[in-house]
């Protein structure tokens, strides 16, 4: 938990309708993109919460007609943590939507510039998903998870019977073309509207909405990003799925529902705090969403768990493996001296590529490499650079990808995830860099494309694991 904290100024509550604000300020990651964010309120806890991307603007968050009622209660007992993503709202525009490795990495920068050893961090449907992410990569910095609504994934898929269909995913495309406008903001509105009546979303279109509250819900989120950025982000957010990486969130977690809302996202709910070991359901009066005092409430009473004793002792990683195709005669070709001298070139070359996407070297028998990294797309695009590097010495490399839990062994990640990386990358063609799903699962929006190998058989792992090959998207 963190330390003590010199006294700020509360957080006002809106005030006859104005806009209530607060500075702001940046943190700059390590790619030079500049994220802002917003330091309210004091106390011996801190929140990092995460908006949903149509609120995602820290200088108009506190005009949104229910963000500005939500964090105020928080801050009451709390330092509130709040930051734009980046390609959005006030942070740095000229950018790529981000990934939720960049997400998680945007969020570590920000609490290390406000100085949070280890934060509640909080969120609400598929925003949480980053979240999830975070504690499992990073266990320390993490004291608790609050995830209102938690989803693992949006999409339907026939072990996950809660997703949505086709047809939702066409109609959040067509609300994103509107972004910004009276018309999606009257939609949200009336949303929202429904959720504190404790109505069904299905009956929102019974209610009536104010106009001026209309616009200041579009004004917020013109004002978060454009049209263009915000059918790129819903892409991402269907595209992805966490439910691999959840075994590994040992954070003491609260998951919220309402007893308003529907029986399938309670078991949604239910079904998520099922694959987080240390995940507990709440269920709320009505419906879930905008109980600002309830959800303070739940923060408050995670403020004092202390964290599962040996939940430390492993980690989640991404680890990558790769090899020269065609070693052996490659060094019959060359002769002793010759391949020696070529792989000196060719190590110097993938520890050079490992520096440049922060992997860790672990390991290297003969010709192959074993690293790991914090996110899987930085462990692709390793490979992929180490592939197009050494071909220009006349030769070529194969990879495998893969993330789970890790044991620490000997300083370097050890068990069955490590396993999986290494029989994958033994799967793979010249230049090829074959991955799992659970990697692809995770690295939406990270500028891949893949191409299905079908289900396999590991040898010594259980199960059938159905196989990627990730490649550079054309553009």
């Amino acid at each position: 938990m963190v330390g003590a904290y010199t006294t700020r100024a509360k957080a006002p509550s809106q005030v006859e309708g104005h806009a209530v604000t607060h500075e702001t300020r940046y943190a700059k990651t390590a790619d030079g993109v500049y994220i802002a964010y917003q330091v309210v309120g004091s106390g011996p806890v801190d929140v990092a919460a995460d908006f949903h991307l149509f609120a995602g603007n820290v200088d108009l968050i506190w005009d949104e007609p229910d963000w500005g009622q939500f964090l105020p209660p928080i801050t009451d007992f709390a330092r509130l943590i709040l930051h734009d993503r980046r390609g959005s709202g006030a942070s740095t525009r000229n950018v790529p939507p981000p990934n939720l490795e960049t997400r998680a990495a945007d969020l570590l920068a920000v609490l290390d510039e406000v100085g949070s050893d280890a934060p509640v961090l909080g969120a609400a449907a598929s925003t949480g998903a980053m979240h999830a992410l975070f504690a499992a990569t990073y266990p320390e910095r993490a004291s608790g998870i609050v995830w209102n609504y938690p989803r693992a994934r949006l999409a339907w898929a026939p072990d996950y019977p809660w997703g949505q269909g086709p047809e939702a995913f066409e109609t959040a495309l067509a609300q994103a073309a509107s972004w910004g406008t009276t018309d999606y903001a009257r939609d949200l509105a009336l949303s929202r509207a429904a959720q504190r009546a404790g109505i069904p979303d299905g009956e929102r279109h019974t209610l009536t909405v104010d106009e001026e509250l209309m616009r200041r819900y579009a004004r917020v989120t013109r004002n978060t990003v454009s049209p263009d950025v915000a059918e790129a982000v819903t892409r991402i957010s269907w595209q992805t799925d966490v439910r691999d990486i959840l075994p590994s969130v040992y954070t003491p977690a609260a998951l919220i529902i309402g007893e308003g809302d529907s029986r399938a996202e309670t078991d949604e709910a239910e079904y998520v705090a099922s694959l987080m070991p240390n995940a507990r359901v709440h269920v709320l009066s009505g419906r879930s969403g905008l109980q600002g005092e309830a959800f303070a409430e739940i923060v408050r009473g995670l403020a004092g768990i202390e964290r599962p004793v040996g939940s430390l002792d492993a980690v989640l990683a991404a680890v990558l493996f790769t090899d020269i195709v065609d070693s052996t005669r490659m060094q019959a070709k060359l002769g002793d001296r010759g391949w020696k001298e070529l792989l000196l070139a060719h190590h110097s070359t993938v520890r050079d590529a490992l520096s440049r996407w922060g992997g860790t070297e672990h390991d290297t028998a003969g010709d192959g490499f074993f690293a790991s990294f914090v996110g899987p797309a930085r462990a692709i695009h390793c490979a992929h650079e180490v592939a197009e590097r050494v071909g220009r010495l006349g030769i070529e490399t194969r990879a495998g990808v893969h993330i789970g839990e890790c044991e620490v062994i000997d300083g370097k990640p050890g068990g069955l995830a490590v396993t999986i990386g290494a029989r994958l990358h033994s799967i793979a063609g010249p230049r090829q860099v074959v991955v799992s799903q659970t990697v692809k699962d995770l690295v939406a929006g990270s500028g891949f494309s893949f191409t299905d190998r079908g289900e396999h058989e590991l040898i010594g792992v259980p199960d059938v694991w159905r196989l990627h090959v990730a490649e550079p998207a054309e553009g």
